[in-house]
């Protein structure tokens, strides 16, 4: 029987409290910073990809300072590290008794949170004891195994490993995270950064009943249906791309996104959790933006569309309003050589009042008038491309607020992806908008052209051609 019991998990409120904590001062570390916690607390590990000097340590010192009571661990390895300096020094005392044991206090095996840089620079000792570390969190020490109190690692590496030895080491840290320099929008910003520790100290550390409490509940939370066809469509779309992942690796990200959904307060997975999908499948950085795509286009439906086959037809009325609009009129009374005198004259004086008044009369008169019959059928002919098109930006509206109504209490989708997402459909209603005034625009200036007076006895005018889209 399973129980339903509400469990004491930490508001959102006060995630999103120390997410705040933790992003102060790192700029453009939204996505890390959320990933990072996130893992932490689905007991994942995380791998940071990029070059020195971006804050990787940083948000890893930050992040052990979110957990009450986890000690933290930092290293930088080389291929000449030793076991000792991660996994503590050989026990004098042990060794006397013809015990191999390793003093572990202060070292990886008592750890937290731990930040391991150069990690695949590890020779492969180090890298067969950190495999069992990371799966099973427990330790070798001697003839015994310990349990560890790891609740993740944040590792970092300029570059992917190619060595297909260290794949599978690689395939142990579940978010994989590009991370570059910050951008030239927030050099300024960079300069004059004044953090402090009380800046980045959370006041309300997660305990270990909380997270326990976190663990409880998202093993409640249910897989939904649209989520299992998401995942489906992912594992076929990267089946083409050549790409494959473990079912380890399935498993375990469908973990982290239970957790996204129980600390989030939802009670199912849904597919707008796969956005997590480009730090989860990529199997290097260069992949990210065209998983990103994948989700934007295939799963959110939220791409900018700039409605190419509106704008043909916009422009095209638009000409052809222009053409019509200028057109002179067949039977010339004499009219144009006064209009040329008038133009004359307007041109030549200062004011250009009575002269330009008189100009603008005699312009009206030598256009060239349309039957009813033609203005009719132009209307008409615009009425069929505004339906379409004002249904269009109903149903883009309609998609944008349900897309807002189910992103509003996200607390782990970064504002980029959010805005991306977001930006996306106010794209593409403000494009359409501008469509639409320029079809109403031209459909006024139709309505406006010179109507003639047709005879009595004249057969009824043909309506004009159709406008060529």
């Amino acid at each position: 029987m399973v129980d339903n019991t509400p469990l004491p998990l930490p508001s959102p409120d006060r995630l999103r409290g120390l997410l705040a904590t933790l992003e102060s001062g790192l700029l453009e570390r939204a996505t890390e910073v959320r990933l990072a916690l996130l893992a932490a607390l689905a007991g994942e590990h995380v791998l940071l990809i990029g070059p020195p000097g971006t804050a990787k340590s940083e948000l890893a010192r930050r992040l052990h300072r979110v957990f009450e009571g986890a000690p933290y661990f930092e290293r930088l390895l080389t291929r000449f590290s030793t076991p000792e300096e991660l996994f503590g020094p050989l026990s004098l005392k042990a060794l006397e008794d013809d015990r191999y044991e390793r003093l572990t206090a202060g070292f990886l095996p008592t750890a937290g949170i731990a930040f391991l840089d150069e990690v695949f620079k590890a020779n492969s000792a180090i890298l067969n004891a950190l495999l069992t570390l990371l799966n099973e969190r427990e330790f070798d020490n001697g003839v015994g195994r310990t349990r560890t109190p790891l609740v993740s690692v944040i590792a970092a590496s300029n570059e992917v490993p190619a060595d297909e030895a260290l794949q599978a080491f690689h395939d142990r840290f579940l978010v994989r995270l590009p991370i570059a320099p910050v951008s030239d929008a927030s050099f300024e910003a960079l300069l004059r950064l004044t953090t402090t520790d009380d800046d980045t100290t959370p006041t309300d550390a997660l305990t270990a009943a909380e997270r326990a409490d976190i663990t409880r509940a998202s093993a409640r939370v249910r897989l939904s249906v649209e989520a299992v066809e998401a995942l489906r469509a992912l594992r076929r779309w990267l089946g083409e791309q050549q790409i494959t992942l473990s079912d380890r690796r399935w498993r375990l990200w469908v973990g982290l996104m239970r957790t996204a959904a129980a600390t989030e307060g939802r009670a199912q997975v849904d597919a707008l959790d796969l956005w997590l999908a480009p730090f989860m499948a990529s199997p290097t950085p260069e992949m990210v933006p065209r998983l990103t795509q994948w989700f934007d286009t295939e799963v959110a439906g939220a791409v900018p569309q700039d409605a190419p086959w509106l704008t043909r037809a916009v422009e095209a009325f638009e000409h052809q309003w222009e053409i019509e609009r200028s057109a002179e009129a067949e039977d010339d009374d004499g009219t144009a050589g006064k209009l040329a005198l008038a133009r004359a004259i307007s041109g030549s004086q200062d004011d250009g009042g009575m002269a330009r008044l008189m100009t603008e009369s005699l312009e009206a008169h030598t256009r060239r008038r349309y039957s009813p019959v033609h203005i009719a059928a132009r209307l008409a002919q615009l009425d069929e491309i505004t339906g379409p098109a004002a249904a269009h930006w109903t149903r883009v509206h309609q998609d944008a607020t349900a897309l807002a109504d189910r992103l509003h209490d996200r607390v782990w989708m970064p504002a980029p992806v959010l805005e991306r997402l977001l930006g996306a459909h106010t794209h593409t209603l403000a494009t359409l908008d501008g469509l639409l005034a320029r079809l109403e625009a031209t459909r006024a200036g139709f309505a406006a052209l010179p109507v003639e007076t047709p005879a009595t006895d004249a057969p009824p005018a043909p309506a004009p051609e159709p406008v060529a889209l």
